[in-house]
């Protein structure tokens, strides 16, 4: 089982990339978290604009909202979920010398601010994408491609 975690991802149309990519690699599920906006407004209709970007993948891709992250995270542990966080940071290795061994969740976070500190000490593992030119970043929905196709299509 692999496991989403969108947190405090600010563009519907991140949201609705990161679907479609779920849904073409058979992720179990997506958690919504923080102020990621979820595919149903707060009034239970459908939002057009993940709708219009995830091509439907909203509907076949299991999600949930969740408040808190912290939360969820102890939660998944305790079912015996590795967390592996996708962030650039000092403690973090290079995405492609991760090894997938049991049910796994990953973070991917904010597209300006990331994931925070105390969210990273939460993670099993942090993993980056290294970069190479003078940018130093990648769009959020493009890093879930990257290392979810690497790690998980093999």
């Amino acid at each position: 089982m692999v496991y989403l975690i969108l947190h405090n991802i600010r563009s519907v149309y991140n949201v609705g990339a990161i679907f479609r990519t779920a849904d073409a690699i058979c992720i179990s599920k997506i958690y919504l978290t923080g102020y990621t906006p979820a595919p149903l407004d707060r009034f239970g209709r459908e939002r057009k604009d993940i709708a219009k970007v995830s091509l439907g993948a909203e509907k076949t891709v299991v999600w949930e909202a969740r408040k808190s992250l912290p939360a969820l995270l102890r939660k998944l542990r305790k079912e015996g979920v590795a967390i592996i966080a996708v962030e650039q940071d000092a403690h973090s290795v290079d995405y492609k010398k991760i090894k997938i061994r049991k049910p796994t969740a990953f973070i991917f976070g904010n597209e300006v601010g990331g994931i925070s500190k105390n969210i990273l000490t939460l993670s099993d593992t942090i993993a980056e994408i290294p970069m190479r030119g003078e940018k130093e970043s990648l769009n959020v929905s493009v890093s879930a491609g990257i290392v979810l196709f690497r790690l998980l299509d093999r």
